[in-house]
């Protein structure tokens, strides 16, 4: 069974999935997993006002309650001419798979997440994005040297790459994120949104993830 997994390191409800999700993939060994990138923000210019701030701060509560989840509240709140632009950290996740295949991405998803709600980093900065997922994807020993993924960065390759994954999101139907729909030999049909690892791992038991084959 092949999932596909819809989603954007900036989206506060795809940061609390990545903890059901990589729950799941640990009960239910055997699934293979496909990384789609959303672009919830693909080339936003919008400066991120006081209103837009709090009206974010009120989702990262809600994902709070419901994941547990450390989020980063005062970083976010001193951040000053902030354009929530999160077509560069959807980049970062096309060039870290570039680099070294799909098995790592979604550590290098979370740690990219991680860098935005609880360090607090900009993670619409190429090079602290190149940083963050060459140190990911070294602590997991493959040799991504911080160089390496910031060429990958500005390659215009990866730049149209990533636009035709965002564009591939939509054609896959998502309209919202996270999307996590499961691929039955060109079948696909949709799994959920948001759901905790309890009730993620129970959906996608009774869609036949974990049966002897």
């Amino acid at each position: 069974m092949k999932l596909i997994y819809i989603g954007d390191p900036m989206c506060s409800w795809c940061y609390g999935f990545g903890k059901s999700l990589a729950a799941a993939l640990a009960a239910l060994p055997g699934l293979e997993l496909e990384i789609v990138v959303g672009g919830v923000r693909n080339r936003s210019t919008e400066l991120l006002d006081e209103a837009g701030k709090q009206f974010r701060l009120a989702h990262w509560e809600r994902v709070k309650a419901l994941s547990g989840l450390t989020f980063n509240r005062t970083a976010f709140l001193a951040r000053e001419g902030f354009v929530y632009d999160t077509e560069p950290v959807c980049r970062a996740v096309v060039a870290a798979r570039r680099l070294a295949g799909a098995e790592p991405l979604l550590s290098v998803f979370r740690a990219l997440q991680h860098a935005f709600y609880v360090d607090g980093r900009d993670t619409t900065d190429i090079l602290t994005l190149s940083e963050v997922a060459a140190m990911a994807l070294q602590s997991m020993q493959y040799p991504a040297p911080t160089e390496a993924m910031l060429a990958l960065m500005r390659d215009p390759a990866i730049i149209d790459e990533t636009q035709a994954e965002i564009r591939r999101a939509r054609a896959l139907g998502a309209r919202s994120f996270p999307t996590l729909l499961v691929d039955r030999g060109g079948a696909l049909e949709t799994v959920s949104g948001f759901l905790d690892a309890e009730a993620l791992i129970a959906r996608l038991r009774e869609l036949g993830a974990g049966s002897p084959h």
